[in-house]
């Protein structure tokens, strides 16, 4: 703990070593889970910078009540569900502009136009979307706790604490969102037999 807070101390006066070793230490973590929210390479790569920028701008703020490393999945997962909301909004603007004006071209590329995560390793890229589909589709607490827990491979209490729920509200949405994932992914492929 001690050697955290020195850490944290030399993030806080910007030193290049300090932001050299946060860089080494959470780059490859940040990125993967920021992928896992939002599975196309370059998006992900611009929300991992973006987390990055939070950081710098934030730790003067950053109180300690946490581990340095929840504070900053905590800023992942935000900046993650924060370009979802983007776009999301801007397809629906999209659909409306296309209703209201024909001759207006919308954007109806899948949001999942690329898939490469590195946690996952699954031989039919198709499975893998139509489950990352299947997740996107669940309401966010449970989507946030799934991909934490079942793709980002963080045990129950760091999801607890980056969620700022309790552990027995962590297992809950777990289970609800197996059942729900269960449900959507039983449906999909008896639709896709028949």
């Amino acid at each position: 703990m001690v050697e955290e807070q020195k850490f944290i101390e030399a993030l806080r006066e910007g030193t290049d070593a300090a932001y050299g070793r946060l860089l080494d230490e959470y780059q490859q973590k940040v990125f993967s889970t920021c992928i896992s929210f939002v599975p196309n390479k370059e998006d992900a790569e611009d929300i991992a910078q973006e987390v990055f920028v939070e950081i710098f701008n934030s730790i003067s703020k950053f109180k300690g009540n946490s581990k340095l490393s929840t504070w900053i999945y905590r800023i992942a997962v935000n900046k993650s569900l924060e370009c979802i909301r983007k776009k999301k909004t801007r397809k629906r603007f999209g659909l409306m502009q296309s209703l209201f004006w024909n001759d207006i071209p919308i954007d109806r590329s899948s949001y999942f136009t690329e898939f490469k995560h590195p946690g996952i390793l699954l031989e039919n890229k198709e499975k893998t979307e139509i489950l990352f589909a299947a997740i996107n589709k669940l309401p966010e607490a449970q989507r946030i706790v799934y991909t934490l827990n079942k793709i980002d491979d963080l045990p129950h209490q760091e999801v607890a604490e980056i969620t700022q729920k309790s552990i027995s509200s962590i297992e809950s949405l777990l289970f609800r969102a197996k059942k729900n994932l269960q449900k959507r992914l039983y449906d999909y492929y008896k639709k896709d037999s028949s």
